[in-house]
């Protein structure tokens, strides 16, 4: 059964690229997207994990740490890095845990064994400081992940935090965000005291940064 939103995020020690990881202590007071891949020296994944690796820096920007994990042993990782590298034009800067027993895959739900018996799907997951998961994706083995849209989310996630807002679709940075429906205008007026524009009564759209408030 695959975590649901708002779960905590079980935990688990596994060997990886970079020695043991106990998965709470490698959180630390961070956020992480954690993603999975069904089988090392497969094409589409040898393509994710050098897109993740050149764009570790706006992870850190956002003090998010990145983890991946794959079903086959770490000497199979640590030569399947070399390709990573490359066909991605950078070295592999996260860990990669080795899940042979694929006992973290059916823990969090990546193995789905009428899909494939043998290996996990293509699983993210965002999980905040706290250890919540706050976000999940499952992708099917044809299709590569967008970066994009995982960056774009942990943005929603991270400006949204703790504040009564929600981003509409397509929010980019520096876009509108919406007004919670649970906030009331008296309320909102508080809160928000530069006030918003009323599309519908329960649609009211404002300009924010986190670092207004």
């Amino acid at each position: 059964m695959s975590l649901q939103l708002g779960e905590t995020a079980p935990d688990f020690t596994l060997d990886s690229t970079e020695g043991t990881i106990r998965l709470h202590d490698y959180i630390g007071d961070q956020w992480l997207v954690f993603f999975s891949h069904p089988k090392d020296f497969t094409p589409v994944c040898t393509t994710e994990l050098g897109a993740f690796a050149r764009r570790k820096a706006e992870f850190d920007k956002r003090s998010t740490k990145l983890l991946g994990l794959s079903v086959d042993s770490v000497s199979d990782h640590n030569a399947w890095i070399k390709d990573v590298e490359d066909v991605g034009g950078t070295a592999v800067n996260y860990p990669i845990v080795a899940d042979p027993n694929l006992e973290v895959a059916k823990l969090y739900g990546m193995f789905h064994p009428k899909a494939d018996p043998k290996v996990t799907v293509r699983s993210v997951f965002i999980i905040d400081p706290q250890k919540k998961v706050r976000l999940t994706l499952t992708y099917p083995p044809s299709a590569g992940r967008n970066v994009d849209e995982i960056v774009r989310v942990l943005d929603s996630l991270q400006l949204t935090d703790g504040r009564k807002l929600t981003t509409p679709v397509d929010w980019r940075p520096g876009d509108d965000v919406i007004i919670a429906p649970s906030v009331s205008d008296a309320d909102a007026q508080k809160l928000f005291p530069e006030g918003w524009r009323t599309l519908k009564p329960y649609l009211r759209l404002l300009r924010y940064s986190a670092t207004q408030h």
